[in-house]
């Protein structure tokens, strides 16, 4: 199934923050716990600067125990900073209209610590709707995730009703990789790759 998709691209170099983000530096992301309690950040990365705009709002609007926290980025690295704690879980954004959106992520993959891939990286897929329209094929990210191991999500994020539920969905991903959902850990998350249908998060 393909859906229409938009792709904005920022200036080279932009960086949005959304309440209070976090940042990382730019030598490789490593995981880890927050720096403090009950604090979640969580970082998208993809040249879709203002459907990540629209996604982190969403999440934002999402009940959470934890202080919820998300980064926009248009690529890894990030620009440094000193007093940043470390990122719970990081979701790779690509959109099938355009091969660049699938270039970036595959080069911003290099940044990223190997630690990461046990369960706290995701990938998201958008602009998928006309197949007549798309760069990419949707199988070539999903060969991309099963190479990292790591789960993959479908969403037309130009859509309200389908943005709201892939928020809530990795909402739930990010209280998961934060050890903020007792009994489970981000190593759960690898145990939700499928090759042709959404995690079913609710099910950890």
């Amino acid at each position: 199934m393909c859906f229409p998709g938009s792709l904005v691209r920022p200036p080279e170099g932009v960086y949005r923050e959304v309440r209070s983000a976090v940042r990382t530096g730019p030598e490789r992301l490593q995981a880890g716990p927050s720096t403090r309690a009950w604090r979640s950040p969580l970082s998208l990365v993809g040249t879709e600067d203002a459907l990540l705009q629209q996604l982190a709002d969403s999440m934002l609007k999402e009940d959470c125990a934890s202080e919820l926290k998300v980064h926009l980025a248009r690529s890894l690295p990030l620009p440094s900073n000193v007093n940043r704690p470390r990122i719970d879980l990081i979701v790779f954004v690509v959109n099938l209209h355009s091969k660049y959106s699938l270039r970036n992520v595959e080069e911003s993959l290099h940044h990223v610590d190997a630690t990461f891939f046990l369960g706290k990286v995701g990938f998201l897929i958008t602009g998928a709707g006309r197949e007549g329209h798309c760069s990419i094929h949707w199988n070539t990210v999903v060969r991309l995730a099963r190479t990292y191991r790591s789960p993959l999500l479908f969403c037309d994020l130009e859509v309200e009703g389908f943005r709201a539920t892939v928020a809530q969905r990795l909402v739930r991903m990010l209280q998961i990789c934060a050890g903020h959902v007792p009994g489970v850990s981000a190593l759960n998350l690898l145990s939700l790759l499928r090759s042709s249908e959404n995690p079913a998060l609710e099910d950890v």
